[in-house]
């Protein structure tokens, strides 16, 4: 199962102009006051469940480390465990007792729920400093609070990705969901800008993974088609955004493969080629992306074979090994040798397949 990359990691959160906020950081929390009358506070959240730490906290199940889902007792040593993941267990993973029945904890999940809600959005009094510097609290002040969209975005793809990691899909899309939501509203605010379309493509590009893993193909298609919608919004010199649109593409090619309707999987399949094409037009010496044309290559040609275009198929089996036998990796990709020679040898197996098959029928005729 491929572990997704968290699309929050270096982004800025745009204001309602699309510009980037800056608070500036005084002590132990961090304040801006904007005029005379108006402050901005920074929230903070006070279980320690932070953007930057995504520490495990007391509303956290200790076997995905990701936030309760489904939240479950144990009976009878009453410890608490996502539905999914304790149900894999026979004896408790903190105690070690017998686990004589499972039973729904609605009470404590209903406050997980109230928590995610409010993520990042609690509010204080302001506090200010009088006139003999003593501090007071400024409740006649206008507090502004910061767009934490993007804290809450991240805090709840990182969420997101544990949950994904330890085989709990239903939390997992529970998450990315909810982020999802919380984007587009960004979007209907201050409208398309790249950032947040390229967060949203990565994380419905996420959901579709969620729907894949659950074996719901058509959901996953409608996610993956609607990631490469917001993605193909955005500028094409951006490595990062280009791979995830490629792979998106691939991934419905994929679906589309597996479900017999092989020339919409070549389609997408070509469409994901030309995107890598592109891109090593314009940066050339990127071992990455050459790997990822061959990959596309292999997989147009595997179609191309099936579909009976044999000499199509043979023209993109060797291109694919040119490029690959001509790839030389500098010794900080060295990471990469082992996919360029599993990549390699595919093609090959496939070209050495068309091979024997030619020579057995000459002899047969």
């Amino acid at each position: 199962m491929t572990t997704p990359v968290c699309p929050f990691v270096k982004a800025a959160r745009p204001d309602d102009n699309g510009s980037a906020k800056k608070s500036t950081v005084g002590g132990s929390e961090a304040t801006r006051k904007d005029s005379g009358d108006t402050a901005t506070v920074s929230p903070k959240c006070p279980f320690g469940y932070d953007s930057n730490n995504f520490k495990l906290g007391p509303l956290s199940c200790m076997i995905c480390q990701a936030l309760l889902f489904d939240c479950t007792k144990c009976i009878p040593c009453s410890h608490l465990f996502c539905k999914v993941c304790i149900s894999r267990f026979k004896d408790c993973p903190l105690c070690g007792a017998d686990i004589e029945k499972l039973e729904a904890d609605i009470n404590l999940q209903s406050m997980v729920d109230r928590f995610i809600e409010g993520h990042a959005r609690i509010k204080r009094a302001h506090v200010g400093v009088n006139g003999e510097g003593e501090q007071v609290s400024t409740d006649d002040k206008k507090v502004i609070y910061e767009d934490v969209s993007l804290d809450r975005g991240a805090f709840l793809v990182q969420q997101a990705m544990r949950a994904f990691r330890a085989q709990n899909i239903e939390s997992a899309k529970s998450r990315l969901i909810m982020c999802a939501e919380d984007i587009r509203d960004q979007l209907e605010k201050i409208g398309n800008t790249s950032e947040l379309c390229s967060q949203l493509g990565a994380v419905l590009g996420m959901l579709g993974d969620c729907c894949r893993a659950m074996g719901d193909a058509a959901a996953a298609i409608n996610y993956f088609e609607e990631s490469v919608e917001f993605l193909t919004k955005l500028p094409a010199d951006d490595l990062e955004i280009t791979h995830t649109l490629s792979v998106s593409l691939n991934k419905i090619g994929d679906l589309k493969y597996y479900d017999g309707d092989l020339q919409a999987s070549r389609s997408y399949y070509f469409r994901s080629l030309g995107v890598r094409r592109d891109v090593i037009k314009n940066h050339p010496g990127v071992a990455s992306q050459i790997l990822d044309v061959a990959v596309s290559l292999a997989k147009v040609a595997d179609v191309d074979r099936t579909l009976g275009k044999e000499d199509v198929a043979v023209d993109g089996f060797q291109e694919g090994i040119k490029l690959l036998e001509s790839l030389t990796l500098k010794s900080e990709e060295a990471g990469l040798e082992p996919r360029r020679l599993s990549v390699l040898a595919f093609l090959k197996s496939q070209l050495e397949e068309k091979q024997s098959e030619a020579t057995a029928s000459s002899v047969s005729s």
